[in-house]
């Protein structure tokens, strides 16, 4: 028989952000406890609310199955004296087991005599197992920093008022944090303060929405925000901005929502819309609301925890709130206009960037310098490029970005018009941060992409060189997301950039005896390791990117084109038959230290050595030409018509013959196929 388990914790508000990441784990560490003891559940269902962490283990098994223990002891020879007395490893033997010498089992086996224990031993309950799996749990959490409340020296992430633990009507008996399980939870605070008794341990969802004034679901939760909001929205005739990252917050903090709207003065729509938008975000937790023509409206829609019987009193509580923080963001952007960027600029000397790599002043200058060798590349105006470059940071100086990091880049763009600088100089000072996050934009236009490329070349760079490379949860300036902005803006933009060009440029900015050239070659390794991860996003296989990326070829682009022209060849009926043949080949050369640079057409013994020779000669040009002109794909298909004389020329030559001349002259022409393959890509790396 097997029933449904609850388990409950309710407590003081929880972090917000953490809620979703707690309650998941401390579920996952239930779940893996049962298993390890042969008493999964079914299934489990996770409810977290800002007061609460949950589970419902679903058909989870009451008793362990009887276990079958088995253990040997010593040998016949050994456990018994010539008057067949038992010796003391016999009787220590039996003791260990709980029995008498005369209980203990005499086995044959194939490997001598010996003493054996059989026992079979009855399941423990879950009732039994249950409390030791909860205090576990609970211990093991992610808690940063974990908290003490009253005289007791418990700890945990907030003050724990309340356990249930129950396996369906009945409860089970768990103590922590001064606390004992019942069959209680708590509805809202407000709405529901009385204890709720829950008879049955799936009735709990449904009591406390219909009782308790709470959706104990976080995805139910999320989902009902979300509705209410689009329908406010819709009803204001607009359309709500609608972030995942703030929908989850809200979600933690509110068990009722109740949808609030509410207005500003229209005036304060004379500041940039993404200020606006991110002060209602951050300070307030609104949702701001966008016309049909994409235009901000002077609304926001809030989430209240409250059903009140006024909602006019409670929106008109916000509206007073969020007034006096747009205004601090008025006066933030009037400051920062009355000294401009120039000043901003020349604060940045400053700022420490990096102990050892200097100011971001430092920082930019050397920016400067690898942009506009990066725009040279293109024919861009190099003043622009300098200008951009110049300006780029310059914001991370105003009273703006902060009060708002997220806004570095954004301030600037709308500073730089302010003071009437070129177009493509206030696009690039935004776009050099793109792209932000895995699918954002890209900057668009030289200027943007190579001030981009400069920043994270120089931070990639200049991180590896002080011993400061990424590892585990580690890496405090980003590197990792430099590295993918590196692969996604010059592959995505199609950039004939060479990689260790623009490192060796970049170690170039830095003093000589920080030692930048030296780790170039760790910078490189480290961009193309991301590769996996971009190109497996897209279902292009590790063993396709490998065979390509071994080499380290140096033009992203040239690379991105053949790892999706050998993507695409996969599917060729030839294709499985030259890897297989370029791993052989590979294998025979690989134990030859020498043979002949060129093979003579007088030395073959063979039709089939010949006729290999043959078609690959005429092929050659041809297929080199399509390679240069990045036709990877169709110089392959080319090359695939060697298979039938690959295939005979191993059937019918033998390689490693007695002759050294013969053999020589034989790894040659193996040799040249290989290298022709070996354009695209190191076949041998492709899993068959």
């Amino acid at each position: 028989m097997s029933n449904d388990c609850l388990i409950e914790i309710g407590t003081e508000e929880l972090p917000p952000r953490a809620l979703q990441t707690l309650s998941r784990d401390f579920a996952a560490l239930v779940e893996k406890g049962l298993a390890e003891h042969q008493l999964a559940p079914s299934s489990v269902e996770v409810f977290a609310t800002p007061r609460r962490l949950a589970m419902l283990l679903r058909d989870t098994p009451l008793c362990q199955a009887e276990q079958q223990i088995e253990k040997r002891g010593p040998a016949l020879q050994a456990a018994f004296d010539e008057d067949g007395n038992p010796s003391r490893a016999a009787l220590g033997f039996a003791a260990s087991c709980g029995v008498e010498v005369e209980q203990l089992e005499r086995r044959e086996t194939d490997r001598g005599s010996w003493l054996y224990y059989r026992a079979t031993r009855a399941g423990k309950r879950l009732r039994e197992l249950l409390p030791e799996l909860v205090v576990g749990a609970l211990g093991e959490l992610p808690i940063p920093k974990r908290m003490r409340w009253g005289d007791r020296s418990d700890e945990f992430v907030r003050p724990v008022k309340w356990l249930l633990a129950m396996i369906d009507g009945e409860v089970v008996d768990i103590e922590a944090f001064g606390l004992r399980s019942g069959n209680r939870s708590f509805g809202h605070r407000f709405h529901a303060p009385e204890g709720l008794e829950i008879p049955v341990a799936g009735d709990y969802e449904e009591i406390l929405r219909s009782r308790g004034f709470v959706i104990a679901s976080f995805e139910q939760r999320r989902d009902t925000i979300r509705s209410l909001v689009e329908h406010e929205a819709t009803r204001l005739g607009g359309r709500a901005a609608i972030e995942p990252l703030l929908l989850d917050e809200v979600t933690a903090l509110v068990e009722y929502p109740v949808a609030v709207c509410g207005q500003f003065d229209a005036e304060f729509l004379n500041l940039p819309v993404e200020v606006l938008v991110t002060t209602m975000q951050e300070n307030q937790k609104y949702f701001a609301l966008f016309g049909e023509d994409g235009e901000l409206l002077p609304h926001f829609i809030a989430i209240s925890n409250i059903d009140s019987r006024k909602p006019e009193v409670v929106a008109s509580g916000n509206e007073r709130v969020i007034r006096p923080r747009f205004a601090d963001a008025e006066f933030f952007v009037a400051q920062d206009q009355k000294q401009g960027l120039d000043l901003m600029r020349i604060r940045l000397d400053t700022v420490v960037f990096q102990e050892k790599l200097g100011s971001l002043g430092d920082k930019t200058g050397r920016i400067i310098r690898l942009a506009k060798y990066i725009a040279s590349h293109f024919g861009a105006d190099q003043d622009l490029v300098r200008r951009a470059a110049d300006l780029c940071k310059a914001d991370l100086m105003s009273d703006m970005v902060g009060e708002f990091p997220r806004l570095q880049g954004v301030m600037g763009r709308y500073y730089a018009q302010y003071q009437q600088e070129e177009q493509s100089v206030c696009d690039a000072i935004e776009q050099h941060y793109w792209p932000r996050h895995a699918g954002d934009r890209l900057p668009q236009g030289v200027p943007a992409q190579a001030v981009a490329l400069a920043d994270r070349f120089d931070s990639l760079v200049g991180i590896f060189a002080i011993g400061e490379k990424p590892g585990g949860d580690k890496d405090p300036f980003a590197l990792r997301r430099a590295a993918l902005g590196v692969l996604r803006i010059i592959v995505e933009n199609e950039l004939k950039l060479d990689l260790h060009d623009l490192c060796l440029t970049a170690a170039d900015g830095y003093s000589k005896n920080l030692g930048a050239q030296e780790v170039i070659g760790e910078v490189i390794d480290y961009i193309f390791d991301r590769l996996r991860g971009y190109y497996g996003e897209q279902g292009i296989g590790f063993d396709i990117v490998d065979a390509v990326a071994h080499d380290r070829p140096g033009l992203l682009h040239d690379c991105d084109l053949r790892i999706r022209a050998l993507h695409e060849f996969q599917s060729h009926e030839a294709a499985a038959a030259l890897a297989a043949a370029n791993k052989r080949i590979g294998n025979i050369l690989k134990k030859q230290a020498r043979h002949a640079d060129t093979v003579n057409e007088r030395l073959f013994k063979e039709n089939a050595e010949r006729q290999l020779f043959e078609q690959l000669q005429a092929l050659r040009t041809e297929v080199e030409q399509l390679f240069a002109q990045g036709q990877y794909l169709q110089g392959l298909e080319r090359l695939a018509e060697l298979r039938p004389a690959v295939d005979l020329f191993f059937d019918e030559v033998m390689v490693m013959v007695d002759d050294d001349v013969l053999k020589n002259n034989r790894l040659a022409l193996l040799d040249q196929l290989l290298q022709s393959f070996r354009l695209v890509a190191d076949f041998s790396r492709i899993q068959s």
